[in-house]
This record gives C-alpha cells, sequence and structure tokens, in this order.
C-alpha cells in the first residue's frame, strides 16, 4: 500500500466526536465527490462517487451518526453511493449547505458554506475530508509532495485559505482542465497530517525524513572530504613537481635554510598535510608559514620555466 494510501485509511477510520465537525467533513467529500441527479419518477437523488473504497465506508459511517441515514442508502460497487430517499436528499443536502433552489431548479453550489468551517475543529474536519476526497501525496522516501486536485478555482481558492489558516504555505496551479492546491516542504505536509488527525502517518513520514536528512548529511560530508582529499593530493603532487623542477636545476643546496627544509620534509612526506609538514620542522611551523614556504618554491619553479621558454 503506497504512502498516500496509508494517510487515507488512518484519516477514514477517524471519526470526530462532535456533529458539526462530522458534518463538516461530509460537507467536503460531498463538495468534491458528490452528485446531483434525478431518477426515473423526477425525484432528486444524491450521490457520492469515488475511486476509493475507504471514502465510501467513511460516508457510510458519516451519514448514520450525524443524519441517521443508513436503511435506504444504495452502494454500488466499490465506488459510489447513492440516497434515493426524497427527504433524506433534501435533509442532507439542507444541512451540507450543498444545495441553492430556484423555483423548481435545483443545483449543487461549488464550494462549502463557510458557516460550516467556522470553528478550527471543523476546519480541521473539513481538510480530513478534502483530502479523503481529492488528496494524494507522493513517496516521501523519494519526494516531498502533496496536493488536492480541484474541479473549479473557486474550490481551489476556499481550499488554499482553509490551508493558510493553520499557517500552513500552499500554492495554486492549472494542470490541464484543473486547479491543484499542492505543497512540496516536508514541514507544511507534517503540519497539514497533525492538523487533519493523521498522527501515525505523521509519525512514519518524520522517521523518513530524519533518515533521508542524516543520509544526506552524511553523503554531504563524504563528498567534502573527498573533496578536500583531492584537492590536498593535487595541491601535494604540484609542490613534489615544483620541488623536483628546482632539484634538477639549480639543486635544493641553492635554496634558502627554511625553503630548503620544506623542500626536502615535502619530498619525504608527499601525502603529508600543511600541518603535519611543520610539525616535522625544527622548529615548528605553523600551517601558514609551511604554505608560504611552498608558495615561494612555487614561484621559483615558475622562473625556472619561463627562463627555459625564453631559450625555446
Amino acid at each position: 500500500m503506497s504512502f498516500s494510501s496509508e494517510v487515507k485509511r488512518e484519516l477514514a477510520e477517524h471519526i470526530s466526536s462532535s456533529r458539526h465537525c462530522q458534518i463538516a467533513e461530509m460537507a467536503a467529500i460531498c463538495c468534491y465527490n458528490g452528485r446531483i441527479g434525478f431518477d426515473e419518477k423526477g425525484n432528486i437523488v444524491f450521490s457520492v462517487q469515488t475511486e476509493n473504497e475507504q471514502v465510501i465506508r467513511k460516508c457510510f459511517t458519516l451519514l448514520k451518526k450525524s443524519f441517521n441515514i443508513g436503511t435506504n442508502v444504495v452502494k454500488i460497487g466499490n465506488c459510489c453511493l447513492k440516497i434515493e430517499e426524497k427527504e433524506q436528499v433534501k435533509k442532507l443536502l439542507q444541512t451540507l449547505k450543498i444545495m441553492e433552489t430556484s423555483g423548481e431548479i435545483i443545483r449543487r453550489t461549488d464550494t462549502v458554506n463557510p458557516l460550516l468551517v467556522k470553528n478550527a475543529c471543523c476546519r480541521r474536519a473539513f481538510l480530513r475530508g478534502a483530502y479523503l476526497a481529492i488528496g494524494s501525496m507522493s513517496d516521501p522516501e523519494k519526494s516531498y509532495h502533496l496536493e488536492f486536485v480541484c474541479g473549479t478555482e473557486t474550490q481551489a481558492l476556499q481550499l488554499q485559505e482553509i490551508i493558510n489558516d493553520f499557517e500552513i504555505e500552499c500554492r495554486i496551479i492549472i494542470r490541464k482542465k484543473h486547479h491543484v492546491v499542492y505543497m512540496k516542504e516536508g514541514s507544511g505536509i507534517v503540519d497539514l497530517l497533525n492538523v487533519t488527525g493523521a498522527h501515525v502517518s505523521l509519525m512514519n513520514l518524520e522517521n523518513l525524513r530524519i533518515v533521508k536528512e542524516m543520509r544526506n548529511s552524511i553523503n554531504r560530508r563524504v563528498n567534502c572530504e573527498a573533496a578536500n582529499i583531492t584537492k590536498t593530493v593535487n595541491a601535494s603532487s604540484k609542490q613534489v613537481e615544483d620541488i623536483m623542477l628546482i632539484q634538477n636545476a639549480i639543486g635544493l643546496k641553492e635554496l634558502q635554510a627554511g625553503l630548503r627544509e620544506v623542500a626536502e620534509i615535502r619530498l619525504e612526506y608527499p601525502d603529508a598535510s600543511l600541518k603535519e609538514l611543520g610539525q616535522y620542522l625544527n622548529p615548528p611551523v605553523g600551517k601558514s608559514g609551511v604554505n608560504h614556504r611552498l608558495r615561494k618554491l612555487s614561484e621559483i619553479a615558475e622562473k625556472i620555466r619561463d627562463n627555459k621558454e625564453e631559450k625555446l
């Protein structure tokens, strides 16, 4: 089972104790997955269509607890449920405030009525229902990405506003015909999971983040150390090359005592660091002192090379 499915499974099992929160969660599911239609007799029919059976089971539970609707709910396969009893449908739509009437015309509203999500606890429930209905999340071992695929811009804006109420940053992009509310920061996704009540998934994600950050930290340190070693080896090779050129051209005995001593120590310990070279000298010299003498040797070697080129 994917991480996103694990989150939905946990949220589907989370049942709010307050009826107003149950209504807010049901309103989110019905807003994004709900359909209003009519049967052969012209009676209004409400259905919830989704590819996730856990959402259907959650709807059954919420309908039973909040509206005492259950006996006349019809389940079709694993992806749809219908409420066909006229009075129950009207009661549900009026309570969820997702139905507008104008004479004989009935239509579903595009967004959830703000009165249903005025409390923080109800906004949490709403986000829980929204994730169940239209949310998804990538595998956190690969990347951090959580999104809600909304059908309209007004739905996306309302969802973004509710998420922002919890000081969680999210953005909206247009993908084909859909408006997608998304977040790519691991910390923001953790905060959202906490808000919706997916605490087990939150802990699993945090564990993955810790392991991932430790692995990245170790890789950065190893790469840094490897780069430093390569830099030291390259510098040492160049220094040895310069000293050998000086030795063959004029001899190390012609150098000043301090330069000659450093040159001889470098030839004896080609892999030693500047600090180690300084400790081999008598008296010991610091890194900056050793580096200064090696630069002097490099300058002498460059002059020898220039003289050779002039003769040529």
